[in-house]
């Protein structure tokens, strides 16, 4: 069965919508109706049509009629490629022609098709007609129009009302644009349709061969992965991957570099591409920004406090796997100098008495509403801390293939005098992991980010015993879906809260990397497992999941990049490890 086929009706339109690579566009299903929103921010615009998340559809009700003008029923049969609405006079099959136009492929014989669109004014034509407002509908068609109009609403949108007499190889396009030149040129239907389903094919037929376990939520994995892709549009300078195109519009700095991880496996440019739209903002500090949309770059909060706002420090990290399944030795030598700032900045404006880094800013940490925080900010933190020294030890590994040896010594030696410090300072011999310390003083709680520092190399063997026993721990951490993200004995602990309890897929891949480097491979191999079988347990793949049961909690973000990544990536260390018959 071919990875089209294995998505069949996956995309439901009710939480999963319709949409294509590059494209804002996404559709969706209500009853018997069809809408549109766009994945598009419009930060200067939210005080009058509000925040991208809540925003009404900028196209709604759409409805199909008969020749009578009464309603149609449907139903749905989707693809990747290509949605069929299947009536009593025929289907309506929706399918992309580019990133801002959807063609509809008509039935032959009488039908009618209207829609509200969000606009200020419009005005019908011969062909169809152009609504105007923050983003223009041209709606076209190549049928017979028996009735076109156009009436102004109470609420902000315009209705069109389409009557048409159609036969073969007619279609209506709706082109959803912020450009003034609108697409209006009708192409041949099923080639159309034809087109879409080989970009799908292509790009499903890149990626490596996974064991049939896996195969179904694997290629709904690279769906999102090639579904949630933007095009470039000013301060979003790369074609990238979102988090969500429903729940967050932009790239975030450390969810670009899981999407790289999966992305190494089919397109080098791409994968690259991920870090270098991070790099596009980099400030001349070094600093570089929590994250980038269409109109601005996010680096400076003054909620819940104010302060700059990036991400943790894991690109040198990144950049250095992709280098190890790339061979591309040149994105070694773009890469360096940017990290060096980078690395600087960290170690310039962000360290304690003791040069240990710290978070000034919860978001600064990706852990944004961690009981880490509760205490007041800044926080040095052990999480953070690892992070910099397997920045630093990653900038020796880079340093050493593009022929900087002394360089490589003197990051190794950072590296070394960090993790010094960090035992000196962080690990509590008595709790048996390393503490969060705000002005010197413990915070009261106890995550796995306590026990990060095991990826390290280094310590002496009784901390990375008492952090294991930590990690291994039914009452703590290795519920029946670890790792909750705050030990489930602690009173901070909430399993439906973000970073308060709920289990997150890529934190459990960090633990994955860091058992297998540490010599654990079962344990490693067991949380591998574990993960895999809790991404499959869904339809849909979440920001997070409950620990206990596994279940989606409310406010957990769908169609989910970075979850959707690390399931690839592990779920093809499986494959790898797997006997060759078993494939």
């Amino acid at each position: 069965m071919t990875a089209i086929e294995n998505l069949h009706n996956r995309i439901d339109l009710y939480n999963i919508p319709f949409s294509e690579r590059g494209s804002r566009l996404m559709l969706f299903r209500k009853a018997d109706m069809l809408f549109i929103r766009l994945a598009e921010r419009w930060v200067k615009q939210e005080s009058a049509v509000g925040h991208y998340r809540k925003r009404p559809p900028f196209v709604d009700n759409i409805r199909f009629w008969d020749a009578d003008g009464a309603p149609l029923a449907f139903e749905l049969e989707t693809y990747p490629h290509v949605v069929s609405v299947k009536t009593r006079v025929g289907a309506f099959d929706w399918a992309f022609l580019d990133s801002e136009t959807l063609m509809i492929k008509l039935p032959s014989g009488g039908c009618g098709v209207s829609f509200d669109g969000q606009s200020q004014d419009g005005a019908a034509d011969r062909r169809g007609g152009v609504l105007h407002g923050v983003r223009a509908t041209a709606y076209t068609t190549n049928a017979q129009i028996i009735q076109n109009t156009i009436t102004p609403l109470d609420n902000g949108y315009h209705r069109v009302e389409l009557r048409l007499e159609s036969r073969a190889g007619n279609a209506l396009m709706l082109n959803l644009t912020p450009r003034l030149g609108y697409n209006r040129s009708i192409p041949e239907p099923d080639a159309v349709i034809a087109k879409a389903r080989q970009r799908w094919d292509e790009w499903f037929s890149a990626a490596p061969p996974v064991l049939e376990a896996y195969r179904q939520d694997y290629d709904y994995a690279w769906w999102i992965l090639r579904a949630g892709l933007m095009s470039t549009r000013y301060y979003f300078t790369r074609e990238a991957l979102v988090p969500s195109k429903i729940h967050y519009v932009g790239v975030w700095h450390w969810d670009q570099f899981f999407h790289a991880l999966a992305y190494r496996h089919i397109n080098v440019r791409l994968a690259e591409d991920q870090l270098r739209i991070l790099l596009d903002h980099q400030q001349p500090n070094g600093m570089i920004p929590d994250a980038v949309h269409d109109e601005g770059v996010v680096m400076h909060l003054d909620f819940p406090l104010e302060a700059d706002v990036t991400k943790p420090p894991l690109m040198a990290w990144t950049v250095l796997k992709l280098y190890e399944t790339t061979g591309h030795t040149d994105f070694l030598e773009e890469m360096y100098e940017p990290l060096l700032r980078w690395q600087s900045w960290w170690h310039t404006d962000n360290v304690d008495a003791h040069g240990l880094g710290m978070y000034r800013h919860p978001f600064s940490s990706g852990l944004d509403d961690s009981p880490m925080w509760d205490y007041g900010m800044p926080v040095t933190a052990p999480d953070l801390n690892t992070y910099l020294v397997l920045q630093a030890e990653s900038l020796a590994t880079i340093a050493d293939i593009i022929g900087k040896p002394e360089d490589a010594r003197s990051q190794r030696e950072r590296a070394r005098t960090l993790l010094d410090a960090m035992m000196m300072h962080l690990w509590d011999e008595e709790r048996g992991c390393f503490n969060a310390l705000r002005g010197g003083e413990r915070v009261p709680v106890l995550t796995p980010f306590h026990l990060l520092p095991i990826w390290l190399d280094g310590l002496p063997r009784q901390v990375y015993d008492r952090l294991i026993a930590h990690l291994t721990d039914p009452a703590k951490f290795w519920t029946r879906f670890p790792l909750p993200t705050v030990a489930i004995d602690d009173p901070h602990f909430d399993p439906l809260q973000m970073w308060r309890g709920p289990t997150w897929v890529n934190i459990n891949y960090l633990f994955v990397n860091a058992l297998q480097r540490r010599g654990y491979p079962d344990l490693a191999r067991e949380l591998r497992r574990k993960s895999l079988e809790l991404v499959m347990m869904h339809d849909d793949i979440y920001e997070y999941y409950n620990p206990f049961n596994g279940e989606r909690p409310p406010k957990a973000a769908p169609i989910f990049g970075w979850t959707s990544a690390v399931f690839i990536d592990m779920a093809l260390q499986e494959t790898r490890e797997a006997a060759p018959e078993s494939l």
